[in-house]
Formats: C-alpha cells, sequence, structure tokens
C-alpha cells in the first residue's frame, strides 16, 4: 500500500504543470504553439469545406430533382391535354349528353373510338382511355367494365366529380371495376380523371378517365444517378410510392417529413440513418424525393480529408523535432546555472557562473556573481539589523509586562484606595486599570470607535492628574461613528508624542484636541496640540522615516541608521517609534493609501491625521478572520 501510495503521489506531482521540469515546459509550449494550430486550422478547414460542398451537393441534387419533376409535370400536362382534346370532341358530347343518332350506336361508336386509337398511337405513355356517362354507359380503346357494374359508383368517378370538372390524378388503380385488355399490374399504371361539365348547366356529363404507363416514369428517373448509393423516389400526397426502384433500402417515407416545396432533411429509419432532398410539384401533388445515407460522403471531401491529414502529420512531425531542439538549447545552460545556484546554496559563496554567453541566461549568470559579492558585504551588516517579525511589531507595546496581572493588581489598588477615602488615587488606579483593560480587549486587534476613546480618555485623565492645568484636552466624535471599528492603540501613541514632545517642551499651559469624522468612505482621525512643533528639517526627517514604512531599504539606508544609532544612542528612534509603529500597522493592514500624514510648523504646534478604513462591526469581524 506504500509503494502504490507514493507512486499516486509522485504521478500528482507531474500532472502539476508548476512542477516540470523547463525543458518539457518548453517542449509543450512549442508543440501548442506549432501544432495545436495547425491542428485547428485543419479541423476548421474539414468542418467548413464539408458544408460548402454538402451545400453545394444539395443544390446540385435540389436543380437535378427540379429538372426531373418538370419531366413529370410535362407528362400530367399532357394528360390534362388529352381529357380537354376528349371532352370537346362533338362526338363524345353527343355522346355523353345522350343527343346521339341511332347510326353512331349501330356503328359502336366508331368515331370515338377511333379518336382513342389516335390519342394511343401518339402518347405512347397512355395505357387507356375510358369515357363514363353518367347513364351508366360507357366507352373505351383498351378497357372494359365488369358487366352488370355501374362506373358511377367508383372512387375515381366520384372523386373527379368532387373536383368539379378539374383535372385530377387519383392514383392507382387498386380496387376499380375496370379491368385492361393488356392486363397491367396495379403498380405499372396511375390513373387521372376529369369531370366534363354541361356548359350551360355545369351539370357531370360525365367522366373521362386515363390510365398512365408509370414505365415512362421510371424512364425518367432511373438513369439518374446520385452519388455512388443516392436513388430517386417519387410519392403522391398521400405518401404512397408512385416509384420506387426496387433495390431502395429504406421500406417507406411518410410526407409529414418533408416541409415546404424543397428542402433538405435527415431521418432514422429501419435501415439506419438517411438524408432526404426533395421538391414538391404543385401541379401534380407529387413530391420527387433524392435518398442517399448519412455516411455517404462527398468524393471531393474525402480527397481534402486526406491532403488535411498529410499536412497535419508533417506539421506534427517538425513540431515535435524543431520543439526537441530549441527546448534542449534554452533549457541546458538554465541547468549549468542552476547547479551553481546550488552550490550557493549549500554555503559556498565564492562559486562563480563561467561563461562568455551575451543572451539573457549570459546576464543572469554575471547577475548572479554581482549578488554573491553584494551578499558577502552585506552579511556581517545584517547580523546586527535583524528584522522583527510582524506579529511582534504589532503587539511591541504591550510586550514588557504582563498586562492580566497589572490588570488584577490595579483593581485591588482602586478597591483599597476608595475604601480609604483617596478618591483621587482610586479615579488614576480606575482609569489605569481601564486603560490595560481595553489595551488587552480580549486579544482582539480591532475594537469598536467608542472604547478607542474611551481607552483614550482614560489615559488622558492619568496625564491631567500629572500635568494639572498644564494639560488640557478635548475629545470630539460625530454621532453615529461609534459603530465603527478601528485598530486599537492608534490613538494613544499619538497623544502621548504630543504630550512629550510637544505641550511639554512649551512655555504655559497646552492643549490637545482629538476628533474624528467620516470622509469619502475612511475615517478620519485627527490629534492636534499647539506644543512647540517642529522645525522644517525634523519634519522632512519624520516624513521620510514615515515613507520607508513597508519597503526594503537599500544598504546605503541601513548603514545610514546604524551609524546614526551608534552616534545620537536610541533616543532618535524612540521619539517616532510610536508614529511609526501605528503608520506601520496600518500600511501592513489595510494597504498603502492608509497611514498617518503630518503637519507642523514651529512654535504654532503639530496635526497628526490618520486616515484609516470606516469599517462597520460586522465588516471587521469577517476582516479579521480572513486577514489583511
Amino acid at each position: 500500500m506504500t509503494d502504490d501510495r507514493r507512486q499516486v503521489n509522485a504521478m500528482r506531482v507531474w500532472l502539476e504543470i508548476n512542477n516540470w521540469p523547463i525543458r518539457y515546459k518548453l517542449i509543450a509550449l512549442f508543440l501548442l504553439i506549432g501544432i495545436l494550430p495547425a491542428i485547428c486550422i485543419g479541423v476548421l478547414i474539414h468542418f467548413s469545406v464539408d458544408r460548402v460542398l454538402e451545400r453545394q451537393a444539395v443544390e446540385n441534387t435540389l436543380q437535378l430533382i427540379a429538372k426531373v419533376n418538370r419531366s413529370l409535370e410535362h407528362y400530367a400536362v399532357s394528360l390534362q391535354n388529352i381529357t380537354y382534346m376528349v371532352s370537346d370532341n362533338p362526338d363524345v358530347r353527343r355522346f355523353l349528353d345522350g343527343t346521339e343518332g341511332p347510326e353512331a350506336k349501330a356503328n359502336d361508336h366508331y368515331e370515338i373510338r377511333q379518336l382513342m386509337r389516335t390519342i394511343g398511337t401518339l402518347y405512347t405513355e397512355v395505357a387507356g382511355i375510358l369515357i363514363a356517362g353518367s347513364t351508366g354507359e360507357s366507352i373505351s380503346n383498351e378497357l372494359y367494365v365488369r358487366e352488370g357494374y355501374r362506373l358511377s359508383r367508383e372512387p375515381w368517378y366520384e372523386e373527379a366529380v368532387r373536383r368539379d370538372g378539374i383535372f385530377t390524378i387519383v392514383g392507382r388503380p387498386e380496387g376499380r371495376q375496370v379491368a385492361s385488355h393488356v392486363n397491367y399490374r396495379d403498380d405499372e399504371v396511375i390513373s387521372v380523371a376529369r369531370a366534363v361539365l354541361d356548359p350551360d348547366t355545369q351539370n357531370v356529363l360525365g367522366v373521362v378517365l386515363i390510365d398512365l404507363k408509370l414505365r415512362v416514369i421510371a424512364q425518367e428517373l432511373k438513369n439518374v444517378r446520385l452519388g455512388r448509393n443516392g436513388y430517386l423516389m417519387v410519392i403522391d400526397s398521400e405518401g404512397e410510392p408512385v416509384y420506387a426502384p426496387s433495390n431502395l433500402p429504406i421500406s417507406s417515407v411518410r410526407p409529414d417529413w418533408f416541409g415546404g416545396t424543397s428542402g433538405s432533411v435527415y431521418r432514422d429509419t429501419d435501415s439506419g440513418r438517411f438524408q432526404f432532398i426533395y421538391v414538391k410539384s404543385p401541379f401534380t401533388g407529387w413530391t420527387t424525393i433524392g435518398v442517399f445515407p448519412a455516411r455517404e460522403s462527398i468524393p471531393e471531401m474525402r480527397e481534402i480529408q486526406f491532403y488535411i491529414v498529410s499536412f497535419v502529420f508533417l506539421v506534427c512531425l517538425f513540431g515535435i523535432a524543431a520543439s526537441y531542439y530549441l527546448s534542449r538549447t534554452i533549457s541546458r545552460p538554465i541547468g549549468q546555472l542552476i547547479s551553481f545556484m546550488q552550490k550557493a546554496e549549500s554555503g559556498d559563496l565564492l562559486t562563480r557562473f563561467i561563461g562568455e554567453r551575451h543572451d539573457e541566461i549570459g546576464m543572469l549568470g554575471r547577475s548572479f556573481n554581482r549578488m554573491l559579492v553584494q551578499i558577502n558585504r552585506l552579511i556581517s551588516l545584517m547580523k546586527h539589523k535583524e528584522r522583527q517579525k510582524r506579529e511582534a511589531e504589532l503587539r511591541s507595546l504591550q510586550a514588557h509586562i504582563r498586562p492580566h496581572f497589572l490588570y488584577n493588581t490595579l483593581d485591588t489598588i482602586q478597591w483599597m484606595a476608595r475604601r480609604e477615602g483617596a478618591a483621587a488615587a482610586a479615579e488614576v488606579a480606575e482609569s489605569l486599570a481601564r486603560l490595560f483593560r481595553i489595551g488587552l480587549s480580549g486579544g482582539r486587534d480591532r475594537i469598536p470607535l467608542a472604547e478607542e476613546f474611551e481607552h483614550l480618555e482614560s489615559y488622558l485623565k492619568i496625564q491631567k492628574v500629572r500635568y494639572r492645568d498644564k494639560l488640557n484636552y478635548s475629545i470630539r466624535m460625530e454621532p453615529g461613528l461609534e459603530r465603527y471599528t478601528v485598530m486599537k492603540l492608534i490613538l494613544q501613541p499619538l497623544v502621548e508624542n504630543s504630550i512629550y514632545h510637544g505641550i511639554k517642551e512649551r512655555r504655559g499651559p497646552g492643549t490637545i484636541e482629538v476628533d474624528v469624522s467620516l470622509r469619502d468612505g475612511d475615517l478620519v482621525l485627527r490629534v492636534r496640540d499647539d506644543g512647540v512643533g517642529m522645525d522644517e528639517a525634523r519634519l522632512a526627517e519624520v516624513r521620510r522615516a514615515l515613507d520607508r514604512v513597508g519597503r526594503e531599504p537599500d544598504p546605503g539606508e541601513l548603514i545610514t541608521e546604524a551609524e546614526s544609532a551608534a552616534a545620537d544612542g536610541s533616543g532618535s528612534r524612540d521619539r517616532g517609534f510610536g508614529l511609526i509603529n501605528v503608520h506601520e500597522r496600518l500600511r501592513l493592514t489595510f494597504g498603502e493609501r492608509y497611514g498617518l500624514v503630518i503637519d507642523s510648523a514651529r512654535g504654532e504646534g503639530t496635526t497628526v491625521t490618520v486616515i484609516h478604513p470606516a469599517l462597520p462591526e460586522d465588516t471587521a469581524a469577517c476582516r479579521e478572520e480572513e486577514g489583511p
């Protein structure tokens, strides 16, 4: 199980791209740049050409089918003209309206039969013509009625009467009581009919029935080839096949598959998925359909596919070879530079990069050499200048005593002072206890603004006892701001700085004013004093110290600070420690736009402005859990 787990972990590490060696990353990059676009272009060309060729094939097939449709309509128009020719014949009119003479019956309607024979000679596609009168009599050249049957009850006769003299294709002669001398099968002919109307009364005098040989339609369609496996078929408005080849792979089609006058659709059948390209004839009501297997591809498309696959293969072959060579030329000097860095990491700071390259790798190697020289020069200085931890910097003001013990001791002193009647001492002890209680704040870094002001007021009360009339102060807070939270201990160090470096050094009493306001979504806290202030040189020095917060000092700054500290002692640092501490805490927590702004003038006093984000109490809690 341990070996399997190690293999799984190793595979997981390998699958993370960041853990790949740079050589493999470069190979992958070159392959993506060279091969992936070629594959994408090949696929795009394939689908684009496939759609264009398919669209052209469909358009060409539609034109071919439309041409076939026009041929079929030509036969239908010929049959329509024949019905007009027959119905307009005077002998036929007299036969139908019953006004013919006895001599016509005696010679068995010779003139009418001669007309039918002439039509059969001129139009070889006609299998037979039948003229049926409304009284039950009929005349035909090739057709005969079964004895004792009345033709007016035939479905084709009734259909022609319903169409009121309009040419009608009635379909196959299935189940009718009219036979043919040639004995055509039902699937070998198709029948058309038209009712003959009296021009004066518009009454039906009879019906002209004509049988069309379907072999003429088959002759038109059988020589039409659609691709290698495409076929043509014709169906009527009911979906019954007018013509279908004997080897058609599908058994039937449904007329509701075809909407509009023409188009192309894909349908799933029992024999698989097929494409149907169709054109409907408005005259005959027939639909001529080209049937194609969906898997059949255009020959030109197969040739294009071959060229695309060959192109992509050659690009991949060339891309793999080029990516391997280029990645090796780039990764090999990087590997050499890594070996020098590993020696320096192990402690050999005297190692140097050796190479005459003038590209980026050579520049990096020379920079590595200069870095080692700089490290050797700074090691001695960095031993005396260790950076403090952020957490220790944020709590440095509280790390000198044990605040819980001091807080409990002050409570005891306060209780004893009140019992002995020392009210002033009790008040000072109470203020000091409150000062430490708020300073502790249950370990929280942020407290409500009201608590911060309470902490500040406790401190000022203690200082007031000490300095008496020399120190005056006022604290103002706009209503509604107490619901915001601030970082604790940001005002007390500023006020302490104002007392010791401003009020204490001036002649006569001094005043400290503290106020807070809301501006552009930020809290603006100001601490003003009318102490001695600072001259321009000292103000510039303090501002430079604040500007250095949050950035790494260069070696020159470190040496200057070390020399200044050795010459002046720690007093210079102590004077600005409270300001820098607050400024650094704000910037580390909230970003560069927050912190302190100091304005001062000699003899006029100092104003310290704190820019703090306006954090409602619930927002501050969420930010404290997530961190800056």
